[in-house]
């Protein structure tokens, strides 16, 4: 046991190398051990790419038969992006598998397991499985509740403001960082951002690489006060935009939009604004596992008052704006006091280029 704990270790640290790249897929590491030393490690290195488990089984070859498998996650049982895994697990020749924990999608969800017991194989589960369920908790909560994982980031000043007192917003950042977000992007179904940022800043929302499939563009717009003319609009064709607005929004508004392209997402009202939780339980059900939110200060402080915020990813750069009416990353009325603020778990700090990047997960009590 105190081996299969180390190894499963190994295993944990290995997943974690996949984050940025194989999400929104889970993260998982892999290891293959002979005689009590590692002759095959691999992780889920990229959306679409072999899962852990394969490239594991190749880095060992032949050495795979006998050996034990440690795996953070179910090997999975059915057709995605790639071929499923169990099967080629089942064929390597491993005499056991060890796993961190079961698989809680649908498709998958213990009949990977039966396979790998059908094939002779031994099979232990919950080695460290109070991690590995943390380390995917995004995936977890996405498959077993039907909520998406919601991810506010944002850019600020020293000072804490996300744009200069008269709007202007570009750059607050440097290249690293605003690479990073777009990276980020793509590693999630829907890029969030409130009509007030497609009026002041007109973004496209792209994801860094053009030849991945793009995340959808979903503007929160009460009104639908988004021009036809934006950038987002005008590429409506081409990339999914929806445009989450209220009953009351003008009907011409609706149809030019629609005439551009745009998805139009219908939902109630709530505290005078087009309902949040509405729209989030609407993109959970057209298959947006992670929602990533950038803004504005209006659209943070709903989610964070709600709390549908589940991780925060903040830039701060080394430059000061000042002004006691530039606006701040989380509007909205706040907490009133600093004991009922939101605070971040095991938050990690990193230098990004010339920014600071800050980021962490919500504490839940």
């Amino acid at each position: 046991m105190a081996d299969d704990d180390f190894f499963m270790g190994r295993a944990l640290e290995l997943a974690r190398r996949g984050e940025d790249a194989a999400e929104p897929n889970p993260l998982v590491g892999a290891v293959v051990v002979q005689h009590g030393a590692v002759v095959g490690e691999g992780w889920h290195e990229v959306f679409g790419g072999p899962h852990a488990e394969v490239n594991a089984l190749r880095a060992a070859g032949e050495r795979a038969r006998g050996a034990t498998l440690y795996v953070t996650l179910e090997p999975c049982a059915h057709q995605g992006k790639t071929p499923p895994c169990a099967p080629v697990v089942a064929g390597s020749g491993v005499a056991r598998v060890v796993a961190a924990m079961g698989d809680p999608f649908p498709a998958v969800d213990g009949r990977g397991f039966a396979q790998l017991r059908a094939a002779g194989i031994e099979v232990t589960v919950g080695v460290r499985e109070a991690e590995a369920r943390r380390l995917n908790a995004p995936f977890v909560q996405y498959v077993t509740h039907g909520r998406p994982w919601v991810v506010a980031k944002w850019a600020m000043t020293l000072d804490g403001k996300i744009a200069a007192a008269g709007g202007d917003s570009k750059w607050i950042t440097g290249d690293a960082a605003r690479r990073l977000a777009r990276r980020w992007r793509q590693g999630c179904g829907a890029v969030l951002v409130g009509v007030g940022t497609v009026l002041a800043d007109d973004p496209e929302l792209r994801g860094e690489d053009a030849a991945r499939a793009q995340p959808w563009r979903v503007v929160l717009d009460t009104h639908a006060r988004t021009p036809p003319a934006c950038r987002l609009a005008r590429t409506a064709r081409e990339t999914v935009t929806a445009i989450v607005h209220g009953p009351e929004a003008p009907p011409e508004r609706l149809r030019a939009l629609a005439e551009a392209g745009c998805r139009l997402l219908a939902v109630g009202m709530s505290a005078g604004r087009a309902d949040l939780e509405d729209a989030l339980r609407r993109l959970g059900a057209a298959g947006i596992p992670r929602v990533f939110v950038e803004g504005g200060g209006q659209v943070l402080g709903s989610l964070f008052a709600s709390g549908r915020v589940d991780e925060v990813r903040a830039f701060v750069a080394p430059v000061i704006a000042g002004g006691a009416t530039a606006p701040t990353p989380v509007a909205g009325v706040g907490v009133g006091r600093i004991a009922d603020a939101w605070r971040l778990e095991e938050p990690r700090m990193e230098r990004v280029g010339e920014d600071v990047l800050l980021r962490g997960r919500i504490c839940r009590g």
